[in-house]
């Protein structure tokens, strides 16, 4: 596959790719002609998926990484550079999220949050910018929220991380722009995943979202894949430092 949406060559690194989101962004890499190391903590799951995507004639590697150990970070980038050659792309996606009221929340909890959800994206975009400025060429990729923009009442944590997301963005477009090196976020609306088991599983809650939500419904993890590919691709060469929303539509109807 050529063209504008073809990553042919590039090697692409996404972390939380055992499940959700970060599942359907690797397959969907690996389909557009990247090989795809695919990371997270559950080695098994990491196995089947690259396996998966091996099957399907696409290339991939499983890397087992915690994503809040600098070490293991610094290890992975610098094993994805000896085994494939070169590292193109790095999706930022792992994630987690403690849901308590403030006046209850945890400060463990909230550490552990801000060093999953933003922590992890400074220190893995630091590491896999460097070969990529080497290269003169680098597609940086962090997965916010519609919480990058807006707030709800129970997860002070995931909110006040997914904005910093969305300014750590802003940051890296404006430093590495001029090295050949984009970054852009995604802020994905509401996606069957198990991150949000707990609200598909609210019947008050789900049905909120597929009443306001002008698609009716929510996002499958599938519909993601799409949307990254292309801010990976050469199609988006002239797109930094922007949060692309994908929520069907959700913020912007009151």
């Amino acid at each position: 596959m050529g063209g504008l949406f073809s990553l042919e060559g590039r090697v692409a690194l996404v972390t939380g790719a055992s499940r959700g989101l970060g599942k359907e962004i690797a397959k969907a890499m690996a389909e557009a002609g990247a090989h795809v190391v695919l990371t997270a903590r559950s080695e098994e799951a990491l196995n089947e998926n690259a396996e998966a995507i091996r099957s399907a004639g696409g290339t991939a590697s499983a890397v087992r990484l915690d994503v809040t150990d600098e070490d293991a970070v610094v290890d992975a980038v610098a094993r994805t550079i000896s085994d494939a050659g070169r590292l193109d792309i790095l999706v930022n996606n792992a994630g987690r999220a403690y849901r308590a009221p403030i006046l209850e929340a945890d400060s463990a909890d909230w550490d552990a949050v801000v060093q999953t959800n933003l922590t992890s994206f400074f220190t893995l975009s630091r590491e896999a910018a460097r070969p990529m400025v080497e290269n003169g060429w680098g597609r940086i990729i962090n997965i916010g929220s519609i919480m990058s923009q807006i707030a709800r009442p129970g997860v002070s944590a995931y909110v006040a991380t997914k904005h910093a997301v969305a300014g750590l963005t802003k940051a890296l477009a404006v430093e590495l722009g001029p090295k050949g090196v984009t970054a852009n976020a995604i802020g994905p609306g509401y996606f069957r995943t198990e991150l949000t088991e707990p609200l598909q599983h609210d019947p008050e809650f789900s049905k909120m979202i597929e009443t306001r939500c002008p698609v009716g419904r929510w996002g499958e993890a599938a519909e993601i894949g799409g949307v990254a590919v292309f801010l990976a691709s050469d199609a988006a060469a002239y797109i930094n430092g922007h949060l692309l929303i994908v929520d069907g539509g959700l913020t912007i109807n009151l």
